[in-house]
């Protein structure tokens, strides 16, 4: 098994009120494989290392831990994921002192903001593999920059995604749409419109839109266990297999999981299990529908949470990532990586 140093935030400071996070799922998958893992938090440990705990002044003294770190744990694989605190020159700087070492770079955030592509670029040209979760359709881009490039998917962890609501039918919330980000988006224009069409009909709750305070941590957690639906409104459709964790976390709990079509998570997932829309009118005719149907509702939910708890889980998406840095051969029949394993991309 693999000695394996994670660099991404952990969230320290924030003391128990976390964000669900993909860093951390990964951190759980790389364990249940049974590999070495020790994780290093750059924005804590900068801020820590920083005189009166300001960030940006701890992060050259971050830069310098970061390379201690590997000196003393002699790691296989460095997975670095949103880590701006830590350079190129730093990861190149382990791969110097340490030349067997893979080094990867995780990306969970979308391609429509620009600032996110140039970190890839930036990345792929020191790493030795990049992972984004936008499908390779659209990863084409960054071919030729010197990292093999790879999608990635959006897991469950079952000790996160631990609810089944596929099975009751007491709920108090009939759809759920959970949002704090406004940049590179119109799409609170459509959940105002939706808001409006359904008032009469059902518990629509937008936390952190519309007056309502966002939720986060445990909050966030009770949130979901009361829903039937919910809406996987990315801020931007249409990048191949692109969409934000809230598709896990939502298909993951056995909460019905309406998504829109354009970004055709219907190649990736079974029929009947997410429910496509392709513009707001049909998104509201499908609410209709499922909330008229309880059954059906339960039936489509139930299949979502299965297919993502079977396939597409921390433990699979930690050792694909393993396996696809050292270039060992998979191990699985990974469901989101067909044309990788086929040898058409990223071999």
């Amino acid at each position: 098994m693999m000695r394996i140093l994670q660099v991404d935030t952990q969230q320290l400071r924030r003391y128990g009120r976390t964000r669900v996070s993909w860093a951390q799922k990964l951190g759980f998958g790389l364990i249940k494989n049974d590999h070495y893992l020790q994780s290093f938090s750059d924005r804590d440990v900068a801020a820590f290392e920083a005189p009166f705990g300001i960030r940006d002044l701890g992060v050259g003294k971050a830069n310098k831990r970061l390379l201690e770190m590997a000196d003393a744990m002699e790691p296989d694989l460095v997975i670095a994921g949103h880590c701006d605190t830590i350079s190129n020159e730093t990861l190149s700087e382990i791969k110097r002192r340490r030349p067997a070492c893979v080094i990867a770079h995780c990306n969970n955030d979308p391609l429509f903001v620009p600032s996110n592509v140039e970190r890839i670029r930036s990345r792929a040209g020191v790493v030795d593999a990049v992972f984004v979760s936008t499908g390779l359709r659209e990863l084409r881009q960054f071919e030729g920059l010197g990292a093999r490039i790879y999608h990635m998917p959006n897991p469950v962890e079952p000790s996160v995604e631990c609810l089944d609501n596929s099975r009751r039918t007491d709920l108090d919330i009939d759809l759920l749409f959970c949002s704090n980000s406004t940049d590179f988006t119109k799409r609170l224009e459509m959940v105002g419109n939706i808001k409006e069409a359904v008032k009469q009909e059902m518990n629509f709750k937008t936390y952190g839109s519309f007056g309502e305070a966002p939720v986060w941590g445990r909050d966030y957690d009770r949130a979901l266990a009361k829903t039937k639906m919910g809406l996987n409104l990315n801020r931007q459709e249409g990048d191949y297999w692109y969409s934000s964790a809230r598709m896990a976390q939502l298909a993951g709990n056995g909460i019905l999981l309406l998504t829109s079509s354009a970004p055709r998570f219907d190649e990736l997932l079974p029929p009947e299990s997410a429910v496509y829309f392709d513009d707001e009118s049909s998104l509201i005719a499908k609410i209709r529908e499922f909330q008229a149907d309880d059954a059906k509702r339960q039936h489509w939910a139930s299949r979502a949470r299965e297919f993502f708890h079977k396939e597409i889980n921390s433990k699979l998406y930690a050792q694909f990532i393993v396996e696809a840095s050292l270039e060992m051969g998979f191990s699985h029949d990974y469901v989101w990586a067909q044309d990788v394993m086929a040898g058409e991309v990223g071999q």
